[in-house]
C-alpha cells in the first residue's frame, strides 16, 4: 500500500493492474489511474466490494477482465514459468470464457477432451510488500499466507518491493529465517524501507487489518468529494504524513491479526 500511495502522488496513469484487489484497486480506480484491470475480485473481506473499484465498475469507467481466482493463479504461474499459457479446466461452462473471448478452449492431443488455455498474465513491474528485506532484494514473508506474492515476483520483469524491517543479509544466515525466502535475491528489483507499509491492510504476524480505517474509506465513498477529502487528509501530504494520520506506527503494530 505504500508504493500504492507513492503512485497516488505521481503523474502515472493509463496503467493495466493485474490484482487480488482491494484498496488498492479503488483507490487507483478513484484517482483515475486504471485504464484496465484483470481481476479475480476486489474486496474489502469484511466489506464484500471495494466501493471505488464498484463505482468505476458500475460508470464503465475501466476496461475490465474478470476471471476466476484459479485462472488469474494460473496466469501469473505461467509468465513465471515463461509459458505460453497453461492448461486447465477451470473455467469451462461458464461465462468466464464467453466474456474473456482472448481465452481459448483448445481440444488435448492425448485424450480429446476440451481444456481451457489459460494465457500467461506477464507484468511489467509487481509491486509486493514483506516482512524484512536487505538492501540487496533478499525478501522474508512469515506470515501464514504468501498471497502468490512468489508468483508475482517472478512474473513481473522489474519487482519493487517495501518492507516493514530493513535488515543485513547475515539475518537470513540465522536459525531458520531463509525458509521464509519465497523468491531469488535477482528477481527483486528495488527495496523501500516503509514501516507500516502494508497498511490498513495486514502484514501478519507484525500487525493486522486496520478495519476502522477501511470503514473510514469505505465510507467516504459514499459522500459527495469523498475521495478527494480523504486523499488530501491522508495520501496528499506523503508516507510519512499517512503513518501519523493514522495513528502512528505503533498503534499500527497493536492491531490484531484477522482470524479467517
Amino acid at each position: 500500500m505504500a508504493l500504492v500511495r507513492a503512485i497516488l502522488r505521481s503523474p502515472l496513469k493509463d496503467l493495466t493492474i493485474v490484482a487480488y484487489g482491494g484498496a488498492d484497486v479503488g483507490m487507483l480506480c478513484a484517482a483515475g489511474k486504471v485504464r484496465k484491470l484483470v481481476f479475480a475480485f476486489v474486496s474489502l473481506d469484511a466489506i464484500p466490494l471495494e466501493p471505488y473499484f464498484r463505482q468505476a465498475r458500475q460508470a464503465g469507467a475501466i476496461e475490465v477482465s474478470e476471471i476466476d481466482e484459479g485462472m488469474l493463479l494460473l496466469g501469473l504461474r505461467a509468465a513465471a514459468m515463461g509459458a505460453p499459457f497453461i492448461p486447465t479446466r477451470i473455467g469451462l461452462g461458464t461465462d468466464v470464457i464467453r466474456h474473456n473471448p482472448d481465452i481459448q478452449v483448445i481440444g488435448s492431443p492425448y485424450d480429446g477432451r476440451d481444456w481451457v488455455a489459460m494465457p500467461a498474465l506477464p507484468l511489467d513491474a509487481a509491486l509486493l510488500h514483506v516482512d524484512r528485506a536487505s538492501a540487496r532484494g533478499v525478501c522474508q514473508v512469515k506470515g501464514p499466507d504468501l498471497y502468490m506474492d512468489d508468483l508475482f515476483a517472478r512474473a513481473a520483469r522489474h519487482t519493487y518491493v517495501s518492507c516493514d524491517e530493513l535488515v543485513d543479509d547475515a539475518w537470513f544466515a540465522a536459525g531458520e529465517e531463509a525458509r521464509y525466502v519465497f523468491w531469488e535475491r535477482a528477481v527483486t528489483t528495488g527495496v523501500v524501507h516503509a514501516p507500516g507499509g502494508a497498511h490498513p491492510s495486514s502484514c501478519a504476524p507484525a500487525y493486522g487489518v486496520d478495519m476502522a480505517h477501511l470503514k473510514l474509506y469505505a465510507a467516504s465513498a459514499r459522500e459527495e468529494g469523498g475521495w478527494n477529502r480523504y486523499a488530501e487528509r491522508y495520501i496528499a501530504a506523503g508516507e510519512d504524513a499517512y503513518i501519523d494520520a493514522v495513528g502512528g506506527i505503533d498503534a499500527i503494530r497493536k492491531l490484531p491479526l484477522p482470524v479467517y
